[in-house]
């Protein structure tokens, strides 16, 4: 009888991870794939596709306007502020700088997140559909740039470097016919929802936007912090200004303020390996990853033993821990460039706790969270050129030091 029921015991113990016949064992949860969680998602309206055209930052910055106009108006939920009058507008500001610069001022597709609030001030805003979509040149329903501007940057280019003693003052006729040809005219006054405006009384009266309300932030240490400087980047052709704040305190102001209801459009570099847009594990998914130097040439320990040098430079689950000096070295070597503009307007946590910021791209519904990414905080710190944001939006101890 005892050895009875040692064997039974055997048998049962033996088969007890064994899954019952006509059922499958559930996989195991891959530990890499991040799966998130949302702790605040303040509104956004709907994704769009800048498509063939470098007009993030005109999609990037209407997108923050219109979270602006949500959380004044939250019955505004069709809400859509139209790219081509933006754009034909800066386009046209864009031209007279180069020509006035002789070509030292830029002239390329990109522009900056000022350039919209610049807009909003001196010509105002105008809804989707008051302007034709750009489909004269391909039929297309969305920006196709490749055979339109290019033409137009040349011309801008002869009249800059022109060796003439004299330059022809028609020649900004000739940019505006191209700029109205692909974007239709801007209009000076039209109807919106039964009611007549003119770009500026929509934007002011009807949307109740003011350029007033927004400033530029960043963090670099080759200017006084608490103080505004022009960011040397290209694109800043307008030479906007920023305030400068320690890289602590301006994330303080970018992760307080989400949670306290407000969005705000994100300036970044966005050619980084850990700016995750191929196809794997986490893609659409922004993160500083921890590049070991193990087995590096020159590691005394790899030669000998043949066990590779172990040299830890993280202590933030996985990423890269991101210092003002390491943001610094960044931007001074042009690793750093000003390359994307998006949306920043919720937090997540992932199933480890860790937080990352909600972005909207500009990119139409592409990835698995169509057209949304996560950003995580290390990356945002590091690769962050500025951003813009409502001045009520930023802590009132850090607004008093910028005095605004």
């Amino acid at each position: 009888m005892k050895k009875l029921f040692i064997i039974l015991t055997a048998l049962a113990v033996a088969t007890s991870g064994v899954a019952k016949p006509g059922k499958k064992a559930k996989p195991k949860a891959d530990p890499d794939t991040l799966i998130f969680t949302t702790v605040v998602a303040n509104p956004v309206t709907s994704i769009k596709n800048q498509k063939n055209s470098g007009t993030c930052w005109s999609y990037s910055s209407l997108a923050f306007l219109e979270s602006e106009v949500l959380k004044k108006h939250p019955e505004m939920k069709d809400i859509d502020l139209c790219e081509s009058f933006l754009v034909s507008k800066t386009y046209t500001d864009r031209a007279d700088r180069n020509v006035r610069t002789h070509g030292d001022a830029s002239f390329t597709e990109g522009g900056s997140f000022y350039d919209a609030i610049y807009c909003l001030e001196h010509y105002g805003l105008v809804p989707e559909g008051i302007m034709p979509y750009p489909n004269t040149l391909y039929g297309d329903s969305l920006f196709n740039f490749s055979g339109f501007f290019s033409p137009m940057q040349a011309y801008v280019e002869a009249v800059s470097k022109s060796e003439a003693k004299k330059i022809n003052p028609h020649w900004k006729d000739a940019v505006q016919c191209m700029l109205d040809c692909y974007f239709g005219k801007c209009p000076e006054e039209f109807e919106y929802k039964g009611h007549k405006f003119t770009p500026k009384t929509f934007a002011s009266n009807y949307l109740g936007l003011n350029a007033d309300d927004y400033v530029s932030l960043t963090s670099y240490t080759h200017h006084p912090f608490y103080t505004q400087f022009i960011l040397e980047i290209q694109d800043n052709w307008r030479w906007g200004s920023s305030y400068n704040l320690p890289l602590d305190e301006l994330m303080r102001v970018m992760e307080e303020s989400v949670k306290n209801g407000w969005t705000f459009a994100w300036g970044a570099d966005v050619s980084e390996d850990g700016f995750a847009r191929r196809e794997g594990k986490n893609k659409c998914v922004a993160t500083v990853p921890f590049k070991s130097k193990e087995g590096e040439a020159g590691y005394d320990q790899s030669r000998w033993t043949g066990e590779k040098a172990k040299i830890s430079e993280s202590d933030n689950k996985g990423e890269k821990t991101v210092t003002q000096d390491m943001r610094q070295e960044a931007y001074d070597n042009w690793e750093t460039t000003d390359d994307h503009g998006m949306q920043i307007y919720g937090i997540a946590k992932d199933q480890h706790g860790k937080e990352y910021f909600m972005m909207k791209n500009s990119w139409g519904d592409y990835g698995p969270y169509k057209g949304f990414w996560y950003v995580s905080k290390p990356y945002a710190a590091y690769k962050t050129m500025n951003i813009i944001i409502n001045k009520r939006a930023i802590p009132a101890d850090i607004r008093a030091k910028l005095n605004i």
